[in-house]
């Protein structure tokens, strides 16, 4: 295993002993919003700094940019770790055990380590750029799906999110699969693409730390990944496409305005 991974493996694992802790006492939580339907806790906030202190211990000239306290260090920095310490605040603050921390590593900005752990059900999705993805240990791959109307999607976009941003477009792409999944955490519905429990995926106005770890899973796993152009914008759209190769090339097509495919 690549030493930065491992790294990476224990920022996560610290984290998540956090967010387990916290999640006996939901009650005692301080929960402020930070926008519409935008919700943060103290245990995002003490989540995130648990992770950069581990990374920063071991690796002190890299950048980290987390969703909680934005960038560390330089802009252009050749590393930098992309932090998301708690996707899917609403759902832990409600007690749905729906929700993970995300750390990847750009080395000039393109993801080469990812990391997406599920500290409620001990579940760690880890990925080195050319050496695969594995699910605690075990190598996972997309699923073998092939035609799109029996495909399981998974979707993220905002209440406030038109058509023109991609969402409205997902009506004809939900009609015509067998389901689509909003379940409150981007990270983890990436990482289910990997693994095979979804089919593909598709997200909305969504951050580099949604997308960052994720994406490499995906890849790595043998799916692929696009804004809903086809090309590779989606970390600065925010827009994204990710799923097994079939049912990608299908999806996509709905998207962009082509016939849906049986």
């Amino acid at each position: 295993m690549h030493p930065m991974l491992n790294i990476a493996i224990k920022a996560a694992r610290r984290a998540g002993t956090i967010i387990n802790r916290a999640s006996l006492d939901l009650e005692r939580l301080n929960v402020a919003k930070k926008g519409p339907r935008d919700y943060v806790t103290e245990v995002d906030q003490a989540s995130e700094t648990a992770i950069v202190e581990t990374l920063q211990a071991a690796y002190p000239d890299h950048a980290m940019l987390g969703e909680e306290f934005g960038l560390q260090g330089a802009q252009q920095a050749e590393y930098q770790w992309i932090i998301d310490p708690l996707d899917g605040t609403t759902n832990f603050i409600h007690g749905l055990p729906n929700f993970a921390i995300s750390i990847a590593l750009l080395q000039k900005g393109v993801p080469t380590q990812a990391v997406i752990f599920d500290p409620s059900r001990n579940e760690l999705f880890t990925a080195s750029r050319g050496s695969g993805a594995f699910l605690n240990d075990r190598r996972v791959r997309v699923s073998g799906r092939t035609r799109y109307h029996e495909a399981l999607l998974g979707a993220h976009w905002a209440g406030s999110a038109g058509p023109d941003q991609g969402s409205g477009k997902f009506r004809q792409v939900a009609e015509n699969v067998v389901g689509v999944r909003r379940m409150g955490s981007t990270v983890l519905d990436m990482a289910y693409v990997a693994c095979g429990r979804l089919d593909g995926f598709c997200g909305v106005g969504l951050k580099p730390w949604d997308l960052a770890a994720g994406s490499l899973l995906v890849m790595e796993a043998g799916g692929l990944v696009s804004d809903f152009t086809g090309e590779q914008g989606w970390l600065d759209s925010g827009n994204v496409l990710a799923a097994t190769p079939k049912i990608f090339t299908q999806v996509l097509g709905t998207l962009q305005g082509g016939p849906s495919q049986a």
